[in-house]
């Protein structure tokens, strides 16, 4: 009798323990999640505030303010406004018109040009004076080191004498090269992470290196180059600096178009709300409508 119920007791600890880890878990992961979605919140919430709201912090609609419109009219984009003329819903949508046809040219650019390069480098060996394979991998990665205010010179100096200044064609170059390296190691992490006897026994079957990729090694490495794409894709969207510098009328984007939201008294905090609530949609709903392709991705290695 006493053994059964020292067993029985036993039991209850350890459900007890693996109930407080379980909870202690949960309640980490909740944490974790509002730290990371309160940035968001704060900004889709401040887009529809009043001045006096946005300076006192007023944080909870219909609780601590009520919601209105200002933001979301300063750029056109409220109810009131859409079937009317708008002079800055127009500029709003040529700078994401701009946004999207750079970014995604460029991380499907680099995604391309990443993939190719990173299975040479997994694949075959390569010699350049005394840089091997790990050399030359570690080389691209490098380029990531240096601060982009450092390449900003002699990349104006380029653009001018190539007339790329203000242009999309500029930008697209440009990103591509900036996300070329993060694109190279995570597909050559995939690649190599794909047993190579699948490709040699596709050889014996007769086809070729570019049969065997095409065929059998790009449809396994697919949820790697997806997360690789969107990952490019946030990166190029995002980026500031580089548009600030080299467009000022024709190629603005929008980061440019958010920072510029200044004026004699201050900053539009509403505006610049709105439009960066405006600006974030497109990746959320791309990473909702890719994320099976993320998670298969990162669990087979493509992301570390």
């Amino acid at each position: 009798m006493s053994v059964i119920f020292k067993d029985h007791e036993l039991g209850l600890r350890v459900k007890s323990k693996w109930w407080a880890s379980r909870t202690a878990i949960y309640l980490t992961l909740l944490i974790w999640a509002v730290v990371c979605l309160f940035p968001i919140f704060w900004t889709i919430t401040t887009s529809f505030k009043m001045a006096p709201d946005v300076m006192k912090g007023n944080l909870i609609p219909w609780w601590d303010f009520t919601p209105r419109w200002k933001g979301w009219e300063s750029i056109g984009l409220s109810p009131r406004l859409i079937g009317e003329v708008s002079t800055v819903r127009e500029e709003f949508f040529k700078r994401f018109w701009n946004s999207a046809v750079v970014s995604i040219s460029a991380s499907l650019l680099a995604v391309i040009l990443g993939s190719l390069a990173a299975y040479g480098l997994s694949r075959f060996s390569y010699k350049f004076g005394f840089m091997k394979n790990s050399d030359i991998s570690f080389f691209f990665l490098s380029q990531m080191i240096l601060p982009p205010v450092v390449l900003a010179l002699p990349f104006l100096v380029l653009y001018k004498s190539l007339g790329l200044l203000d242009s999309r064609i500029g930008l697209i170059l440009l990103y591509t090269l900036m996300v070329l390296p993060i694109v190279i190691w995570i597909m050559r992490d995939q690649f190599q992470g794909i047993p190579i006897e699948l490709e040699e026994a596709a050889l014996v079957d007769g086809l070729g290196i570019w049969g065997a990729f095409m065929q059998i090694v790009m449809p396994i490495a697919l949820p790697g180059m997806v997360a690789a794409f969107i990952l490019s894709l946030v990166l190029c969207w995002n980026e500031y600096f580089f548009a600030a510098l080299l467009t000022s009328t024709n190629a603005t984007t929008l980061p440019v178009m958010v920072a510029s939201q200044t004026g004699s008294q201050g900053i539009n905090w509403w505006s610049m709300a709105a439009l960066s609530s405006a600006a974030i949609l497109p990746l959320v709903i791309v990473a909702i409508a890719l994320e099976k392709y993320i998670i298969k991705g990162m669990a087979a290695g493509a992301v570390k």
